[in-house]
């Protein structure tokens, strides 16, 4: 059973940055299944004191629990809100057969490592020595198999309610079709389109891509998702 939120002790903290994709994808669980934090959004290159002062990563998205503990990774911040939910879509997001669960990690491990290796030198080319279509072929080899896997049903791994896998690639495909939208749109990547669509247009991007000023340690707390009670 999941672990409520205990609304007499402080909620967590989260320290995040609108457009950085490991901070929407820990965002959207949050705000699909409800479970309120103090957001604090973060400028990357003016970073506050109390980022700093935690010590070890300063990157984002970052939480830190009431009682002290941290957690740096977006995996494990989803991961806590499935477990402090009160929603009945857990299974759904994380079912518990252990086969799903491999293939969700499989998605996300190959997302977080391979594809977003070749989407950093797609987005800056610039920077690195081979040309633009160089690098978005080769990240182009993770939409294919995604292409190929949404043909035969809605989501990565359902044709009924997206899993973890959808939330946590969504936010780099939508980095990767950034680079060059015109491209993108008339590609051979329909069921891509159809799929990344379907979270662009959800009310809870919507909720999660609202903007925020700049974190200040004199303002008032920011409660996240807005409709969390």
């Amino acid at each position: 059973m999941p672990n409520k939120i205990d609304y007499c002790m402080p909620l967590p903290i989260l320290y995040s940055f609108r457009r950085c994709p490991y901070a929407i994808r820990a965002r959207y669980i949050l705000t699909l299944l409800d479970v309120p934090v103090q957001l604090r959004e973060v400028v990357l290159k003016d970073k506050p004191n109390a980022l700093l002062e935690l010590g070890g990563r300063t990157t984002v998205p970052q939480m830190v629990l009431s009682d002290g503990g941290r957690l740096e990774e977006s995996l494990d911040i989803i991961h806590y809100a499935l477990q402090h939910t009160g929603k009945d879509s857990v299974d759904e997001l994380w079912p518990s057969t252990p086969l799903k669960r491999i293939k969700i990690n499989t998605w996300v491990s190959y997302n977080d490592t391979r594809f977003k290796y070749w989407l950093d030198r797609y987005k800056y080319s610039d920077r690195h020595d081979e040309s633009e279509s160089f690098y978005r072929a080769k990240a182009e080899v993770f939409i294919k198999r995604l292409e190929k896997r949404l043909s035969h049903q809605a989501f990565v791994l359902s044709t009924a309610s997206p899993t973890i896998a959808d939330v946590c690639l969504f936010p780099f495909i939508r980095q990767f079709v950034g680079v060059d939208t015109k491209w993108f749109e008339t590609s051979e990547y329909a069921n891509v389109r159809r799929w990344l669509n379907w979270f662009l247009e959800s009310t809870e991007f919507k909720a999660v891509m609202t903007k925020f000023e700049k974190w200040q340690p004199e303002q008032d707390v920011v409660l996240f998702p807005a409709q969390a009670k």
